[in-house]
């Protein structure tokens, strides 16, 4: 894949790169440019730096706006995919290229709508990158209704399967060291659900599974972007996220399947002190409930196909239950992931079908969770998703006994 540049400042080589990917961001990405160029100019002052908008070919000038925003002397570059092309995980292809060619030993990327970026998490990314680490997830106070996917998949998953606690492994916002970039554009698992949306969780869970030094960085600001209610249509982005993380169980087995508990991942720029809470994020607790119930009946034959028959029963006594009272157990969850799990192993053919199934059930989960967290504060519900992952370590057995390579 081609793609378009301008580099008007000639850059030929660089210590560290910010990244910022985006797709027709052109009313928010001046603000983030803004506070990585402050960033790099009171962390990073003494290495040579450039700040890269990798872009979807956006029609909304993202790019023009880019390029005039002031960045207090630090070089710009713009990088874009050809028309046509799409997708945040082609936008870091373009990255993992120019890292490569600019010989960079570190690289940040941060989200092109972020409202919250402030200049330390340009130092608390990249900083570890020149400590020996290779890779640098983020860590911040989110609304407990903001980022249900990863709360309820991506988080209790990764962390049970590869034994590391990486509280936010599709946040957005990361660090990865030159030589980790070499590693994602070498790498023979590229997918069409990695070239869009599947991207974070595949560079997170390749980093747990490669050897390499992570940590997290905390960013001591709550991520503030556009907000989504999840009772909100996913869009192709749940789709792309589980599939890549399915797709990776398969590719990874044997480093999961001997792995038995997860340990602590090392915190980077930790502070105490005064911690800002996160606005409020809306939840629409009937649409959930319609959208699982109407979803449990669509794809029952296929539930079917894939739950053990303890499972099916489970999951009959809860789509009786009613709004308030809704709970799905975490164990039953558990479960029900570790069912799909098998089932895109076994079945190459349906692997789509079986996706789809699974979202009318994310949809319950986050009712049930909802239902669970309503009363406690950020803190209370971060403590009950610990306990939550405990019970997805507690019950891994259940895949590990069950998998047929």
């Amino acid at each position: 894949m081609n793609f378009y540049e301008e580099n008007p400042a000639g850059v030929k080589n660089v210590d560290i790169i910010v990244g910022i990917p985006s797709l027709n961001e052109a009313s928010e990405i001046a603000y983030p440019t803004t506070q990585t160029a402050h960033g790099l100019k009171e962390h990073f002052s003494q290495m040579n730096s450039v700040i890269i908008n990798c872009d979807n070919n956006s029609t909304d000038g993202t790019g023009t706006v880019f390029m005039n925003t002031d960045t207090l002397g630090v070089p710009k570059i713009y990088l874009s995919t050809p028309k046509g092309i799409r997708g945040k995980g082609n936008n870091f292809k373009n990255l993992f290229r120019k890292a490569i060619e600019l010989d960079a030993k570190a690289i940040v990327v941060v989200d092109a709508d972020l409202k919250s970026i402030t200049p330390r998490w340009i130092k608390n990314l990249g900083e570890p990158l020149f400590n020996d680490f290779g890779f640098v997830a983020p860590l911040y106070v989110r609304h407990k209704y903001d980022g249900t996917i990863t709360n309820n998949i991506a988080y209790p998953l990764t962390r049970c399967l590869y034994g590391r606690r990486v509280r936010q492994p599709i946040g957005g916002d990361f660090g990865f060291s030159g030589k980790m970039a070499e590693i994602y554009m070498r790498s023979p698992l590229w997918n069409e659900d990695v070239s869009q949306f599947g991207i974070d969780i595949w560079m997170s869970t390749i980093a747990m599974n490669e050897g390499v030094p992570i940590c997290q960085a905390f960013m001591g600001r709550p991520k503030v972007h556009k907000p989504k209610d999840p009772a909100a249509d996913l869009g192709p982005m749940f789709k792309q996220v589980i599939s890549s993380m399915l797709h990776l169980m398969v590719v990874y087995h044997d480093r999961w399947a001997s792995t038995k508990w997860s340990k602590p991942t090392a915190i980077f720029g930790f502070g105490l002190g005064e911690v800002e809470l996160p606005p409020a994020v809306q939840v629409s607790k009937e649409k959930l409930y319609m959208k699982f119930r109407e979803g449990f009946h669509t794809h029952w034959e296929i539930y079917r196909s894939i739950f053990s028959s303890e499972n099916l029963q489970k999951i009959r006594e809860i789509s009786s239950m009613d709004i308030d009272h809704f709970e799905m157990p975490v164990i039953v969850w558990a479960k029900i992931l570790f069912d799909f799990a098998l089932s895109f192993v076994k079945n190459q053919k349906d692997r789509q079908k079986a996706v789809e199934a699974l979202i009318p059930l994310y949809y319950g989960k986050t009712l049930s969770f909802v239902n669970k967290t309503e009363g406690m504060s950020i803190q209370q519900a971060e403590e009950y998703l610990e306990d939550m992952c405990l019970v997805f370590e507690q019950s891994k057995p259940y895949i590990i006994d069950r998998w047929i390579s």
